[in-house]
């Protein structure tokens, strides 16, 4: 292991649910350093020992002090939700320096303006929308950047159960320092180049996931969830090539796997709402009462405006965006899913 990472503690920003199952998985390769805004919180874990219903490694030392970790930690894991990322990035950034490497474990969009236009306008481009380790880049000095991509379900990371994940990057050195301080016997860790299309694949599959959701909550069975998982990949992969990545990107673990996972479990927080919206439960209920953001409503509100500046084909997007947003009664958009006049079963070629 580099001796860097041996001297040094691994940083992570956020300790909600992925933040802190990642933290326990470092801690059994190195120590740890996880930021959260909260004092309480920070109190509690070093003082306690848990969070998040778990039992915390004593490896896990917690921060409320960003200056802190920028000078103790070389690697560093954003891991706060999509929505206050640039945030984020804005107040890290000033502490940061070209020698850091960061690792997010976010799955969404940063789009500039989306917000202050209540999300539902018909203006957003490419240029308007950054992924996570974009954001890094425009936000800081930081050089070396990656991403942590599924199936990586917070839940079942937290209680010790096996799972794989894909560290995308550029540099080999960003996949070899992450597979470094993740791997174990609980925990493979793969790795990928094309940076782009692991991001790309972790926030749409978000998506496909709500709308899966919605099936089991009208008490749809496996026949459809398994047509919406296969049409909704193809559906990632044309916003994919739109976007720049290569179609081979969605069907690997970051890809099919991470689809798979979140569109079939309730333990994924947007399978979930999409469920409880499939049960006829109202969306401002549902959010009110969900302990963490489903990231792939604020993901459906721009992958559908992005549709239209791409000009594509994805009525399985079109019509969740309706179902979500717009109160579209769900049986008749199932009924206009099942009748859609798809040409053939696949129309790309993977590369």
């Amino acid at each position: 292991m580099s001796a860097i990472l041996v001297e040094q503690p691994v940083g992570i920003i956020g300790a909600g649910s992925f933040g802190t199952a990642i933290a326990n998985l470092l801690s059994y390769n190195v120590d740890v350093l996880l930021y959260s805004r909260s004092i309480e919180m920070v109190e509690q874990i070093n003082t306690n020992r848990f969070s998040q219903g778990i039992t915390l490694s004593n490896r896990v030392q917690a921060t409320n002090d960003l200056e802190e970790l920028a000078r103790r930690c070389t690697l560093i894991f954003p891991v706060v939700p999509s929505i206050s990322f640039r945030d984020m990035m804005q107040d890290a950034g000033p502490l940061l320096r070209p020698y850091h490497i960061l690792i997010h474990g976010t799955k969404g969009f940063d789009a500039h303006g989306l917000e202050d236009q209540g999300g539902h306008g018909e203006v957003l481009t490419r240029e308007d929308v950054s992924t996570m380790s974009e954001v890094i880049l425009q936000e800081s000095t930081v050089v070396r950047v990656g991403c942590l991509s599924g199936p990586n379900l917070a839940s079942e990371i937290l209680e010790g159960q096996p799972t794989a994940t894909v560290i995308g990057s550029k540099f080999n050195e960003v996949i070899r320092m992450g597979k470094e301080v993740l791997s174990s016997q609980h925990f493979h860790v793969f790795g990928t180049h094309d940076l782009l299309g692991a991001e790309l694949a972790g926030a749409l599959k978000n998506i496909i996931a709500i709308g899966s959701g919605i099936l089991r909550g009208k008490g749809l069975g496996k026949n459809m969830q398994a047509m919406l998982i296969t049409r909704g990949l193809t559906e990632m992969v044309y916003f994919g090539n739109a976007m720049g990545s290569s179609s081979s990107a969605f069907f690997g673990t970051a890809g099919i796997g991470d689809l798979v996972a979140t569109a079939t479990s309730k333990d994924s927080r947007n399978f979930t709402f999409g469920y409880r919206l499939g049960r006829g439960e109202a969306m401002d209920v549902i959010e009110s009462t969900m302990p963490e953001l489903a990231e792939g409503v604020r993901t459906l509100k721009i992958a559908r405006q992005l549709a239209k500046y791409y000009k594509l084909r994805v009525p399985i997007t079109e019509m969740l965006y309706k179902i979500v947003f717009e109160g579209f009664d769900i049986d008749r958009a199932i009924h206009f899913l099942i009748t859609y006049p798809y040409d053939v079963d696949v129309d790309f070629v993977i590369t």
